[in-house]
């Protein structure tokens, strides 16, 4: 595998692809701490700098396992959290922005993470009720402070990111951007190319979907989320197969696997494009990486949009309740 090549999210150096950990400690089902830590140890091998984390997933515990995992490797890392939800597992969901708590959040994480900064710390989602004014002043006051290196939103409308910047340098949204959740081309992306902002394109794979690897449910773990998303519900399910039938021929043509084309075609949206596939398993991360070596001319881009259309996928990605929290 060749070197990975370097991209920017605002004014921070990262490498092209990053890893996704929240699959590490939730949301799919159990998971192996030892397994998990060997992968992030592979990927910081491999070149793979920016590492992807909430203190939402598994309580905290995401976060402690990575601290554990990049223990004598900081400076190796461009180490990714985010806050918001303030809710635990299993209770009604909470945003909170205000200034107190992302101040209490920020120094949680970092205890949690045992380090000194975080280089690129996201609120998770917009709170309703406090001005984004508020929340990103008080983020930028973390950066004055020296814990917080650059600022990030997740999952933010497009006037919510020009409000944001106003008060602060944006360096990054990270939100769902694959070949089946396109929504943020209309306008958030236009708006974030306009105003610098680096896009992190979370679930690139369509959560493992467009792998092909997921014909149904019947596989997944009782506690995985996919179970109770309406893509992956019966009728649903056995539209958007179709999507992955066309690309496991576009990608047989190309010599690649269903995912890694599927990668690729996300890779080429931009030089500020940054993907973070999220995997446990070294195998799966090494097959995304080399999606990095993919090259599309023009007609395979055309056929792969072609393959899974705005419009096309069965389904919203959310139910109803999670969906109100995204594009505020």
């Amino acid at each position: 595998m060749s070197e990975i090549s370097t991209r920017h999210l605002g004014e921070l150096a990262v490498s092209a692809q990053g890893l996704g950990c929240m699959g590490m400690s939730h949301g799919y089902g159990s998971s192996d701490d030892d397994q998990s830590i060997a992968t992030i140890h592979r990927a910081l091998d491999l070149g793979v700098s920016l590492l992807d984390t909430s203190d939402f997933y598994g309580a905290g515990h995401n976060e402690e396992l990575i601290g554990r995992a990049i223990a004598g490797r900081r400076d190796e890392v461009v180490l990714a959290t985010k806050f918001g939800f303030a809710n635990r597992l299993g209770e009604p969901t909470r945003i909170r922005g205000d200034a107190a708590y992302v101040r209490e959040a920020c120094d949680a994480s970092l205890r949690r993470l045992g380090v000194d900064h975080i280089d690129l710390y996201y609120q998770h989602r917009v709170d309703p009720d406090v001005p984004i004014e508020e929340t990103v002043g008080a983020m930028a006051e973390l950066v004055e402070a020296g814990k917080v290196r650059h600022l990030g939103l997740s999952e933010a409308g497009a006037e919510t990111i020009r409000r944001a910047h106003a008060v602060h340098p944006i360096a990054a949204l990270q939100s769902e951007w694959s070949l089946w959740t396109r929504d943020l081309e209309r306008e958030i992306a236009p708006v974030c190319r306009e105003l610098g902002v680096g896009l992190v394109p979370f679930s690139p794979l369509g959560r493992g979907f467009l792998t092909g690897r997921y014909t149904s449910v019947e596989g997944l773990a009782e506690t995985d989320v996919r179970r109770t998303q309406p893509r992956f519900a019966d009728g649903n399910l056995e539209q958007n197969l179709a999507i992955v039938e066309k690309l496991n021929e576009l990608a047989a043509e190309k010599g690649v696997t269903a995912g890694q084309l599927a990668l690729a075609w996300v890779q080429h949206r931009g030089d500020d494009v940054v993907p973070i596939p999220g995997t446990r398993r070294q195998k799966y991360l090494e097959e995304n990486l080399a999606a990095l070596e993919v090259t599309l001319s023009a007609d395979e881009l055309g056929a792969i949009d072609a393959a899974a259309p705005i419009g096309r996928v069965a389904g919203t990605r959310y139910d109803e309740g999670n969906l109100s929290f995204v594009g505020r």
